[in-house]
């Protein structure tokens, strides 16, 4: 293991302790809220979140320990290329605001599966979408939180890794569970600032500590272990790509060829930023669309940082211990991080240790902390969210308010237990290669669904069958993809050993593959939807861009998705029992009043049902946003055509 040069002193201990304290103090105020009880306020914060909150949330939702490690890490690797999937994502968070956002509102949807629900009618789509989501969450986005936390904790800490995980997911959990979105929003807030702070300070002593932009540059290129610069012919992948100041690389040569990245990346970020319920959750929860567009371009303008943040760090830890981060040698990687395949995993936690000064190590394990929690708070209350909405209610259609908040606060508990029990299995994982893993794991899975909510948005004519059998077909090939690439392993860096992958694997990018799965999905969806009997225009109100404008009557409109009330003569009867101390803690902590609500009348619920898909916009407001919009667009184009 990395020999431990400093030890944390008091001081960072006392600020670690301040921002557990700090956050939970955060976290249990939001469950005071008045409408965390029922549904909306648990799911969607009430449907009362201002623009600033929205946005924060999405970027520190993001914004996980994987950033801290695989970004960071595959800078080290290869330079500036990685940039692209932070600059990449800000047109996308700008089409989820300004695209995807007004049809989602005017369908009146809860998650992205109810959506498919109401766009395509049937069951199979939506119970398919939602089942794959959690296993998905499982696999890779919390296990990827957690494996990103378990290395900075050990490199840092020397802590167990259970136990370290065990506090997080307990304090990550309580207010999670108590608060629902609202926590979650309210805290990510907290949170985001922590992790700007710290991540801008690192960055701040690593400049200082190169001499500058300049410097680091010229000494980037020079950066590789002992026995690299002495056989360079032998070592050669442990030498600094030639083009690591690019961002747009070789079709062919490049890690990560620019046809992949303007186009594959396309097609997987549409499905991150605009059709993950973790994203689109956030902006339902908007007082107002003006509100959701506006986080969506805050969050936009804040994933210009990451590249100051994560990436230029991750290059300069490279450059001050290149034997350890540079490792080319599978035995000298095993001695430094425990992995073979490499040791660029560790260039961010090492720089933590190494370079900042006693007391803010203790702000930047903050930070650390800050992005873990977030993001697993996020992934458990959209997860939760799924479940309860999707799946649970397929089962308990008559599922009431009180079951429903119950169900959910479980799920959040029973993903904390599968993600304990995943501990292991990470451990034995190839984690060298996290970022790449990741991603490609997105490129296998991702573009049939992107393929289908496009089609679903935008083409009127596309079906329930024809959405369906293009899904099956998409992923059929995606997977058959992933179990080739997990079969087929590429040689370790120094070990000498040739390259014996099939083509499809070693000379198709995984992002051009994405390109192939979103072709042939496209083409099923059109086959089967021309083959096949059309919705009626009735069905197509308020689900589709081109029908998101179109008058509804509400009051005849039999919604599926409508939840069961409590009884007010139970509710009546049941305050009028003498309470236990255990019981009211019970209701506090699953959000439930016994206070008796009014039976709302079909004319009441339409006018609720009416204001939470309200997509009309004050025309300043809707002008302002526009021009931010623009600003942060062209400011993007303009690093994309500097660093490319």
């Amino acid at each position: 293991m990395v020999v431990q040069v400093a030890e944390l002193a008091w001081g960072d201990y006392v600020t670690i302790a301040v921002y557990f304290v700090v956050v939970l103090i955060v976290g249990m105020w939001s469950t005071f809220r008045p409408n965390r009880g029922t549904s909306a306020g648990y799911f969607l914060a009430g449907k009362d979140m201002s623009w600033f909150p929205i946005g924060a949330s999405i970027f520190a939702s993001n914004v996980g320990a994987p950033m801290f490690i695989g970004l960071a890490g595959t800078a080290a690797a290869s330079g500036f290329a990685v940039a692209i999937y932070e600059w990449h994502a800000i047109y996308l968070l700008i089409a989820l605001g300004w695209v995807f956002v007004p049809v989602y509102v005017a369908s009146g949807s809860f998650t992205m599966p109810e959506y498919l629900k109401k766009r395509f009618g049937g069951k199979r789509l939506r119970i398919y979408l939602s089942f794959l989501a959690l296993v998905l969450y499982v696999l890779t986005k919390i296990s990827s939180e957690i494996y990103s936390g378990a290395i900075f904790l050990q490199q840092i800490l020397g802590w167990n890794i259970y136990l370290a995980v065990l506090l997080i997911l307990a304090v990550t959990a309580i207010y999670t569970i108590a608060g629902g979105l609202a926590a979650v929003i309210y805290t990510d807030t907290l949170q985001t600032i922590i992790l700007l702070i710290g991540s801008f300070i690192l960055m701040v002593i690593g400049f200082i500590r190169v001499d500058g932009w300049e410097n680091m540059l010229r000494l980037f290129m020079k950066s590789a272990a002992n026995y690299t610069l002495a056989d360079p012919v032998k070592y050669k992948c442990g030498l600094p790509r030639e083009d690591s100041f690019h961002v747009f690389r070789d079709p062919t040569t490049g890690d990560i060829p620019w046809p992949g990245a303007v186009f594959g990346l396309t097609i997987v970020g549409t499905w991150v930023w605009c059709n993950d319920q973790v994203m689109v959750q956030r902006c339902l929860s908007g007082k107002n669309l003006s509100h959701a567009k506006g986080g969506t371009v805050l969050a936009a303008g804040l994933k210009i940082l990451p590249f100051f943040l994560f990436i230029i760090p991750g290059m300069i830890s490279r450059i001050l211990f290149p034997n350890e981060v540079a490792c080319a040698k599978p035995d000298e990687c095993r001695k430094f991080c425990d992995n073979p395949a490499g040791c660029t995993n560790i260039a961010y936690p090492l720089l933590v240790l190494r370079i900042m000064p006693s007391g803010l190590r203790g702000v930047m394990l903050a930070a650390l902390l800050a992005a873990l929690m977030s993001s697993l708070t996020s992934i458990f209350n959209s997860a939760s969210t799924m479940l309860t909405m999707d799946l649970w209610r397929r089962f308990r259609p008559k599922a009431k308010e009180r079951e429903l908040m119950i169900v959910g606060r479980l799920c959040v508990l029973v993903l904390v237990g599968l993600s304990i029990l995943w501990i292991p299995i990470l451990q034995a994982s190839q984690g060298g290669q996290l970022w790449a893993y990741l991603q490609a794991i997105s490129s296998y899975v991702a573009p049939p669904w992107t393929i289908v909510f496009l089609t679903a948005v935008f083409w009127k004519r596309t079906t329930e069958a024809g959405a369906f059998w293009g899904l099956m077909g998409g992923l059929a090939i995606g997977v058959a993809r992933m179990a080739i690439d997990f079969a087929y392993p590429a040689p370790l860096c120094g070990s000498g050993d040739a390259d014996t992958r099939p083509d499809i694997l070693a000379k198709i990018q995984f992002l051009h593959f994405a390109i192939i799965i979103s072709f042939l999905t496209l083409v099923i969806i059109v086959v089967v939807s021309l083959l096949t009997e059309p919705q009626s225009p009735e069905k197509l109100r308020r689900v589709t861009w081109w029908t998101r404008n179109d008058k509804i009557d509400y009051e005849e409109e039999s919604d599926e998705s409508e939840i069961e009330e409590d009884d007010p003569e139970e509710q009546a009867s049941s305050i009028k029992k003498k309470k236990s101390v255990g019981k009211m803690m019970y209701n506090w902590l699953c959000g439930i009043t016994d206070e008796a609500k009014p039976k709302l009348t079909k004319a009441q619920k339409a006018m609720i049902r009416e204001k939470m898909t309200d997509i009309k916009e004050d025309p300043f407001w809707s002008k302002m946003l526009n021009i931010s919009a623009v600003i942060v667009s062209a400011l993007t184009a303009f690093l994309l055509g500097f660093f490319g």
